[in-house]
């Protein structure tokens, strides 16, 4: 008998599993076919090391844990530019551009917050707003350093962070 409970219960985990496998899978590669710049094997990878996307029952819970990811990514931007700012060992135009980008990434967490509010208001068209803002603050932080031709010092954190953001944007098209 114990054995026969065991057995269900693992079938029931398996299967739930494997839903989401596919949940994740299938809306990977709806959103990968909808944006040039989202890779699907990285949609796959990022959302597979969420363990709340893993447990997604249907697109809105993808979306909400991509935010979720997203948002973290964002935090850790900002540490890793905060430890390099600690160090003192940066030119005067290059701490000045690093600062901004901290402000930039900082002035986000507002965006995924708002973000999150929306999906659970079924308002998605300003989830949609937000991420965009939220994404913009990537590419500003790599204009500013552009604009002094100088490398940026978290230039891969933010290009990680950046794609980590076009997940739930895409999403967020794909629920409207």
């Amino acid at each position: 008998m114990k054995f026969f409970i065991l057995f269900v219960i693992s079938s029931l985990l398996l299967n739930s599993f494997a839903t989401a496998q596919t949940l994740i899978q299938d809306s990977c590669k709806k959103a990968a076919a909808s944006d040039p710049n989202l890779k699907y094997d990285f949609c796959v990878q990022s959302l597979e090391q969420d363990p709340q996307s893993k447990s997604a029952k249907n697109l809105v819970d993808l979306l909400i844990a991509s935010t979720k990811t997203a948002a973290a990514k964002n935090t850790n931007v900002v540490g890793t530019a905060q430890q390099i700012l600690k160090t003192g060992k940066l030119d005067k135009p290059t701490e000045e551009s690093l600062r901004d980008c901290v402000q930039l990434f900082n002035d986000a967490i507002d965006d995924y917050n708002k973000t999150l509010g929306d999906v659970t208001s079924r308002d998605y068209s300003s989830a949609n707003v937000h991420l965009s803002a939220a994404l913009d603050a990537s590419s500003t932080c790599d204009d500013g350093f552009k604009e002094i031709k100088k490398q940026n010092p978290i230039s891969n954190e933010s290009y990680v962070l950046y794609h980590k953001i076009l997940i739930p944007l895409a999403f967020t098209n794909m629920v409207k």
